[in-house]
């Protein structure tokens, strides 16, 4: 390959090093000459391209961060066109680009100062793709390099490492999707030099320890990828950039906290409803104080900062609480779960429903069950599957008390939905055991705090009120944690409160046996393994007693469905026979379906599944196929089959669906017989055994053979 020009004339820097068994490379100065740094990761056949924008500017009148990172998934990296008919071009992120998205945008967040609001933006390219492992951790390496480069105060690098578990126990990287579906973790670490800022997992009831171990396995063996950014970064010769600091008004906060003074604390320690209240006419008074102190014309251009400067307060209040006194804002213990109540089949035409309520937030969560026909065909760079379980988060704004506009859902609902359907999927009953599509949606009511497990706890219970046989019923419980020096604290069952205040935000989904799925996000720069393990441990005793209460409502999976939901039968054929239950142009099936009302759905590996409310279409269908794929037997009697022809030299019978037979003239009766005709018409139903089939598959029947037997 001839080596670029770069118009800068800048030099092509590249660094390499051994990750997990092959080489990683990290090279700059090829492409992207205008962004603010791009760099070119390459693992195996996997090639990404992490560029990052930097602006110079700091951006006024915002709250928060502006920070975009994504994704980019390109079908020709895995040689693909998309299967789409009629959408060639790659269009909106898939659900799993978005969630890789996510992944990448975890870890990097909390490493920017606070109050820092220059504009910054990540993009992710997936050019070339090793089918042999996913290529998510190397799009976040890619992605942490790149803003390594820019000399924006990013307070990294960070790398990632994708772990599973082999059958021996052992834990490795790069897995083959094979492995990590068919194994019994895949759990994503990311983290610095220091310490882990990132988790995510599924996993097949995996143990507590089993999980800490590949933790603490993934931070140990992602460490020469952060090294080699290092390297890189001292090869290039960063140039820092100048930057400002958005820091609250000192004046503003002193005047603020002067005035809270008293207010808070004790005062306050009240279960939500009360204390959001509480709060809200506090905040209320704060500003009428202040405006009416100051006059409208001062107090006008600050209110946001002594609304700001209110909500610090609070936060600080919720620390001091929790850390001098162990008290919680609501009263609570440190490992106290909120009030919980629930039910089941709420709504009385869907197939499966329940409300789960914690606290003041508040899921239901709708099943419906559907032929195996209607999974979600799945057609991205990586996959070409089918989803047969699908879980669905909703929240609109009307859940937190805002005006919001709906619109299409957003990377938090597609991230709380893969979450909770991560949770449940260890535990859904085999394919050929309960043969249906399953989709569960979460419309969440109310949020007050891990709505995404009480996504979980909904679904669990509205999977059983639907007569799904789970192998057994899944918990889930969000925690939290505040670092006081070096001291944790560990929270079980955060809300909004103390998610804002605190310094992380784990959840942990499980059943009596085991973890099926876990997310953790930090809000410092990273920690050690021996506070997740405590995390954990206290963890399991949270979701315990949540388990203890959903099984108080519905105890087990319903023997029987609801009478609204289709009943799904499977068979099995020959797989040689499908065309011939298909029929040309799908002629046959479709007169079986129009004829049966049954919905009909055919595999590769001869599987015929049958679908209906009514039993009886399902019975009528089944036969039908038996018919037509039953292979004639020799020495059977066909009763009352029907005469489809009648010639000179005897009659043709059809004695299975497209299996005719002759009767000769001679097979008809113990009398001679001159005209066949004389005996029967075309027609009429008669009785036959089947006394031989020649080498060339002809069937050959008789009439008179019945007779003598009876």
């Amino acid at each position: 390959m001839s080596s670029i020009i770069n118009p800068y004339g800048k030099q092509i820097v590249s660094v390499s090093t051994e990750l997990c068994g092959k080489t990683l490379t990290l090279e700059v100065n090829r492409v992207g000459f205008r962004s603010s740094a791009s760099v070119i990761a390459r693992y195996g056949d996997t090639v990404v391209l992490g560029t990052a924008m930097v602006s110079d500017k700091s951006l006024d009148g915002f709250d928060y961060f502006p920070l975009s990172i994504d994704y980019e998934e390109k079908m020709y990296a895995a040689g693909k066109i998309s299967g789409s008919r009629f959408i060639k071009r790659e269009g909106r992120p898939s659900d799993d680009a978005v969630l890789i998205g996510r992944l990448i945008d975890r870890p990097i967040r909390p490493l920017w100062p606070k109050g820092y609001r220059h504009e910054a933006q990540g993009v992710a390219t997936v050019l070339s793709l090793d089918p042999t492992f996913r290529p998510d951790v190397i799009a976040m390496i890619a992605t942490s390099a790149a803003f390594c480069l820019t000399g924006a105060p990013f307070e990294g690098p960070v790398a990632g490492l994708r772990v599973g578990m082999d059958e021996n126990g052992e834990f490795k990287a790069f897995m083959t999707a094979e492995e990590l579906n068919n194994g019994k973790l895949d759990l994503v670490v990311a983290g610095t030099e220091n310490g882990v800022m990132m988790v995510e997992a599924g996993a097949n009831e995996a143990t507590e320890e089993e999980v800490i171990n590949a933790i603490a396995f993934a931070q140990e063996m992602m460490q020469p990828a952060i090294k080699l950014q290092q390297e890189l970064m001292a090869k290039v010769g960063v140039e820092a950039q100048e930057y400002a600091v958005q820091k609250p008004d000192t004046d503003i906060q002193f005047a603020v906290d002067a005035w809270v003074d008293g207010k808070l604390g004790m005062s306050l320690r009240k279960h939500y409803p009360e204390r959001n209240q509480l709060i809200g006419d506090m905040r209320k008074d704060m500003e009428a104080y202040f405006r009416e102190k100051l006059g409208d014309e001062e107090f006008a251009p600050h209110r946001q900062a002594y609304d700001d400067a209110f909500t610090v307060a609070l936060h600080k209040d919720v620390r001091d609480g929790i850390v001098a006194e162990g008290i919680r804002p609501d009263g609570r213990k440190l490992d106290e779960i909120r009030p919980l109540s629930s039910e089941v089949s709420v709504l009385p035409r869907t197939h499966g429903s329940s409300i789960f309520t914690r606290g003041m937030t508040q899921a239901m969560n709708i099943v419906t069950l559907a032929p195996l026909s209607y999974a979600q065909v799945v057609d991205t760079m990586e996959k070409d599957e089918e989803r047969r379980y699908l879980h669905h988060y909703n929240a609109p704004g009307w859940t937190v008390g805002e005006v919001r506009r709906l619109g299409s859902p957003g990377r938090r609902e597609i991230g709380h939905g893969y979450l909770a359907e991560r949770a449940l999927t260890a535990v859904l009953p085999d394919e050929a055991d309960f043969p249906y599509a399953i989709r569960s949606v979460t419309e969440i009511m109310s949020q007050n705090g891990s709505t995404s497990m009480a996504a979980t706890c909904s679904s669990t219970m509205a999977l059983m009120d639907a007569g799904v046989p789970l192998k057994r019923p899944v918990s889930g419980i969000a925690m939290g944690l505040m670092l006081d020096g070096d001291r944790p604290i560990i929270l079980s069952d955060i809300a909004d409160a103390e998610d804002f205040a605190g310094d992380m935000d784990f959840k942990v989904t499980g059943t009596t046996e085991g973890i099926t799925a876990l997310q953790m996000d930090m809000k410092v720069h990273g920690l050690p393994v021996d506070v997740l393990r405590a995390a954990l441990t206290q963890a399991k005793e949270g979701r315990g007693k949540i388990l203890d209460h959903m099984l108080s409502v519905i105890p087990a999976p319903r023997d029987s469905m609801s009478p609204y939901a289709p009943r799904v039968e499977a068979i099995k054929i020959n797989p040689d026979k499908i065309r011939e239950v298909i029929g040309k142009g799908g002629e046959m099936i479709n007169k079986i379906i129009a004829e049966t009302g049954a919905e009909i759905d055919i595999k590769d590996d001869g599987t015929v599944m049958i679908a209906s409310p009514d039993q009886a279409s399902i019975e009528a269908a089944i036969k039908w196929v038996q018919n037509i794929t039953e292979e004639p037997e020799v020495g059977r009697i066909y009763r009352q089959v029907p005469v489809v022809s009648v010639m000179d030299f005897g009659a043709f019978v059809q004695i299975l669906p497209g299996k005719d037979g002759l009767v000769h003239v001679s097979a008809m009766s113990e009398e001679r017989v001159n005209k066949p005709s004389d005996v029967v018409k075309e027609g009429d139903l008669v009785d036959v055994k089947l006394v031989a089939i020649d080498d060339k598959g002809r069937l050959q029947l008789s009439m008179k053979e019945v007779a003598r037997e009876k």
